[in-house]
């Protein structure tokens, strides 16, 4: 059976690596959560105190070539956890501390640049699912199937701010729908690799859909793609 690549790219909390995750285990692909890789840039930027009060882009692009980031499985969890210079950070990267400063960094071009070498030389071999902001436009732009998934920001900062709740951090609504406002002028306004839909992209809008139902409908649509390259 021919394998394909999956971009799967979209605003902040629409749900893109709960899906992408569990379309890879489906068809038996590897899955990429590109966010991960640039959350897990962005602690090493706070615990360097290269961004926050004291910010210090020139010390961070100084020290990029000290960043290792590796996905490595969780046989139990059945997932894979980032590392970052061998440390498991799955925790750590996903904390509203880390999620304030995210898309600043991935403003970056260097940053973007090197996260992107990483991502395309994962895909070589395709049978991959990606999630992120550019994987439709700029990391995988001849992908043979890509999906820009939306929903409403109201609907975005309850998922969120639900997420955040269950693994006991003090938040309120109020600051998680800012939070995810703030991103998405942030992440489409940006001059490298802005949000954007690719032109021969699926919109997926889930504002009022459940798991199970979008999971579904973008399992059929992958499998669509797949059965027309035999």
């Amino acid at each position: 059976m021919q394998k394909i690549t999956i971009a799967i790219d979209g605003f902040s909390s629409t749900g893109k690596s709960t899906i992408a995750k569990r379309l890879a285990s489906a068809l038996g692909y590897i899955y990429v959560d590109t966010g991960a890789m640039y959350r897990a840039v962005t602690l090493f930027a706070i615990n360097e105190d290269f961004i926050g009060e004291n910010e210090d882009i020139p010390g961070l692009l100084r020290c990029l070539n000290q960043i290792q980031l590796k996905f490595v499985p969780n046989k139990e969890l059945d997932r894979s956890e980032m590392y970052l210079n061998g440390e498991n950070v799955e925790a750590e990267i996903r904390t509203m501390k880390v999620s304030e400063q995210v898309s600043k960094i991935a403003t970056i071009a260097e940053v973007r640049e090197l996260l992107v070498d990483m991502q395309q030389k994962m895909g070589k071999e395709k049978g991959l699912v990606m999630d992120g902001r550019d994987i439709g436009t700029v990391v995988f732009p001849d992908a043979e199937l890509k999906i820009f998934m939306t929903a409403s920001p109201d609907a975005r900062a309850t998922r969120r701010y639900k997420e955040l709740l269950e693994r006991g951090e003090e938040v309120t609504y109020e600051e998680v729908l800012k939070n995810v406002q703030e991103r998405d002028r942030i992440d489409s306004t940006r001059e490298v690799s802005p949000l954007k839909k690719a032109e021969d992209a699926i919109e997926f809008d889930n504002s009022d859909m459940g798991l199970e139902e979008q999971f579904e409908r973008i399992h059929n649509l992958a499998q669509r793609v797949i059965d027309s390259k035999e």
